[in-house]
């Protein structure tokens, strides 16, 4: 764990608002539960319009703050990375997944120059704790233990198994390895129920949580589910409540889910649906609508899990009287994952999913706990979750970065209920946080200057205020780029290609339905050249290999 030396950065120069003693509207410090899911559509949850029943997390949406223009990254290591440093993820070292070790912007570990929110909450005396999966860094000095959290249960790597502990995805305490691969993991299940880590990640994050409370210290909690990421795994009598629920298959599901968002006040009542790019439902046969209905029902059924563990979670703090005087939030670090894309050596695997055809509803016995790459929800499925949204995880189009943020905190929030359109986005959560704790963002650690936080805080929103917003927003991952402008958007698939870039008025059409490059050229030029600035700015570009080569920033 760092050891500090801080120079306090003033409030101009890192973007946020330090209050006095003075100013503090509350007594002491919140409490600060950070949960992220994995792999979660835009619309999956019920408060943002989907059909799977999430009464807990609903509960947190009605009382809470519902941020609707809220940014991930559209990957999960760089997400992760943005969250918990406040910096575009090439800037941390994570511009790809964490496995990855490829030049600066893609060392695949969280680097020196940066500081994540437990290192700073340690100088505020909070406990600091995180359960889950980690996915930024397998080399030893970026383990969580080695980056702030003074409690760690967890997974270094990926996590894709529900019902085991794979090769590879090893589970650490505190640094300490406690469950090597194993088919039948034990530890950590609650006394006759099978391991399922949506429950036994939710377990073991309470227990860190009774260790503050018993101590009389505010916690810091940063709960990384895997849920809903593929595998499709879920207990077997919460499948069997949803086996009838996709009769009328996913383009009906994503008409009703869009036609619900506008009711809801989610998306503006001017918003276009994407047109259809999957194979119509009822030219499949019988036993394809079947098969593709039993995936989907594995699905919502992880999502209702996910749930009953937020409940579990609110019964627990509210038990402990901790509950108003913490502040949640609760987001995805991509939309819904189309993985596979495409065939893989089979052309029906990118339609319906992993292993389509070979894993089917009528042998699931045989394979419901393979685990690995044994089934998805394909692309069908994707876009109906991100539904209005077009596309799916890793695109920089809103499908892939776009996260329903709720966050709830009763002692604190002046507005529950309310819908927040400020476009936002994960660089934002040190920030606020520090806002939350009077926290102070430091420029160096140990000798070595910390790059100046990106991210704004949204304090004020939540206290029923007018708060800052951001000059714009940068994207990118794997070759694609995006930039959020006030209302503008450009967007591109392949940024090398000049011709190939999208200009949207997200306001208008935030489905990214109507392409005005062509009507706005003066508009597309100067953002492609604040996209190229910032890219080489954040490390971005040019990649080690030579590879998506754009012109020098003074020469764009």
């Amino acid at each position: 764990m760092k050891n500090f030396r801080y120079t306090a950065l003033t409030a101009c120069l890192s973007g946020i608002a330090v209050f006095s003693c003075a100013e503090k509207e509350t007594e002491k410090n919140p409490n600060i539960l950070l949960i992220l899911v994995d792999d979660m559509g835009y619309s999956d949850l019920s408060s943002f319009g989907g059909e799977i029943p999430t009464p807990n997390i609903d509960m947190l949406s009605e009382q809470g703050v519902n941020f609707t223009q809220f940014y991930n990254t559209a990957r999960s290591s760089p997400s992760r990375a943005s969250l918990l440093t406040g910096l575009y993820p090439h800037e941390a070292g994570v511009g790809h997944l964490a496995h990855q070790y490829d030049g600066p912007g893609y060392l695949g570990f969280l680097n020196d120059s940066c500081v994540t929110i437990a290192e700073v909450l340690n100088e505020r005396g909070y406990l600091t704790a995180m359960t889950g999966k980690w996915h930024l860094g397998t080399v030893r000095h970026s383990w969580p233990s080695e980056r702030g959290f003074q409690e760690v249960w967890g997974i270094h790597n990926w996590v894709d198994s529900y019902f085991k502990v794979l090769e590879n995805c090893d589970v650490f305490k505190n640094g300490e390895l406690i469950i090597p691969a194993t088919e039948t993991p034990q530890r950590g299940a609650r006394e006759g129920e099978e391991w399922y880590t949506t429950d036994v990640f939710t377990t073991k994050a309470l227990k860190q949580i009774d260790k503050a409370l018993d101590e009389d210290r505010p916690f810091f909690s940063y709960l990384a589910h895997n849920v809903p990421h593929w595998p499709l795994e879920a207990h077997d009598d919460v499948i069997e409540k949803y086996l009838d629920k996709y009769s009328d298959g996913y383009e009906v599901l994503r008409v009703e889910r869009f036609e619900r968002m506008k009711d809801l006040g989610i998306i503006p009542e001017a918003w276009k649906l994407p047109e259809q790019i999957t194979p119509e439902w009822d030219m499949l046969c019988d036993s394809v609508k079947e098969d593709t209905q039993f995936r989907r029902a594995i699905y919502a059924a992880q999502i209702d899990i996910l749930d009953q563990n937020i409940g579990r979670m609110i019964r627990h703090l509210k038990e402990r009287d901790a509950f108003d005087n913490t502040i949640i939030f609760f987001m995805s670090d991509n939309g819904c994952s189309a993985e596979p894309e495409e065939d893989w050596g089979n052309k029906d695997w990118g339609h319906f999913g992993y292993q389509w055809g070979v894993n089917t509803r009528w042998n699931y016995e045989e394979w419901r706990t393979n685990s690995g790459r044994s089934s998805s929800v394909g692309k069908v499925w994707a876009i109906t979750s991100n539904s209005p949204l077009r596309f799916y995880k890793k695109y920089a189009h809103e499908g892939g970065i776009a996260t329903p943020l709720i966050v709830h905190w009763p002692d604190g929030i002046k507005n529950p209920g309310s819908i927040d359109r400020r476009p936002g986005h994960l660089i934002d959560v040190m920030a606020t946080v520090l806002d939350l704790t009077e926290s102070e963002y430091p420029d160096e650690v140990n000798g070595v200057p910390i790059i100046p936080l990106r991210g704004i805080s949204f304090y004020e929103n939540l206290r029923g205020r007018e708060g800052k917003e951001h000059d714009f927003i940068f994207w990118e991952h794997e070759g694609q780029g995006a930039l959020r402008m006030g209302k503008w958007k450009v967007v591109t698939e392949n940024i090398d290609d000049l011709n190939s870039w999208e200009l949207y008025n997200m306001e208008k059409d935030g489905t990214e339905t109507n392409d005005i490059a062509d009507q706005h050229p003066e508009k597309v030029e100067k953002m492609l050249a604040k996209w190229t600035t910032m890219a080489y700015e954040t490390k971005a570009l040019p990649k080690p290999d030579g590879s998506l080569s754009r012109p020098n920033p003074i020469d764009y």
